[in-house]
């Protein structure tokens, strides 16, 4: 089986800076592998909150993970900042397709960035009473569009 190369920050239209805490080195000396997924989830989170696509504490409808998944490629550790990047992939009828990738933040062009870690991140718009899956809003949809990335990436 051939290793998927690991993406750079350029790929990604969103980029959310992160800092690194002293308990989330595990054992081994390294970020422990959940707290990947907590990043990704802060960053996509972040993005919706900050373009006003989700108000998690007024609106009828919120955006909950049904899907994640990660491959990691280099260890990241505790004093490291990190930038996440987010893409979109696929915008269904209720559900949306991150791409998600972490990166040691640093001085280099986004172009020579290698993620350290890349993952997908798929949520579905329900309604926050009953969970049914809701349709996204066209005003949603507008703003969702402005970090469409290619599925390969």
């Amino acid at each position: 089986m051939t290793r998927k190369q690991p993406p750079l920050l350029s790929q990604f239209p969103y980029h959310f800076e992160a800092q690194t805490r002293w308990d989330d080195n595990d054992i081994y000396g390294h970020l422990n592998n959940t707290v990947h997924y907590r990043l990704f989830d802060t960053a996509v989170n972040s993005f919706l909150v900050q373009n006003n696509v989700l108000d998690f504490r007024n609106s009828e409808h919120v955006y909950l993970v049904i899907e994640t998944g990660c491959t990691y490629f280099a260890e990241l550790a505790y004093p490291d900042p990190l930038i996440v990047g987010v893409g979109i992939a696929h915008l269904g009828n209720s559900s949306v397709r991150y791409h998600t990738a972490l990166f040691k933040k640093g001085g280099k062009s986004p172009d020579e960035v290698v993620a350290a870690a890349a993952g997908h991140f798929v949520h579905v718009n329900v309604n926050k009473e009953n969970r049914q899956p809701v349709s996204i809003d066209t005003a949603s949809r507008d703003i969702f569009s402005k970090i469409m990335i290619n599925q390969s990436s």
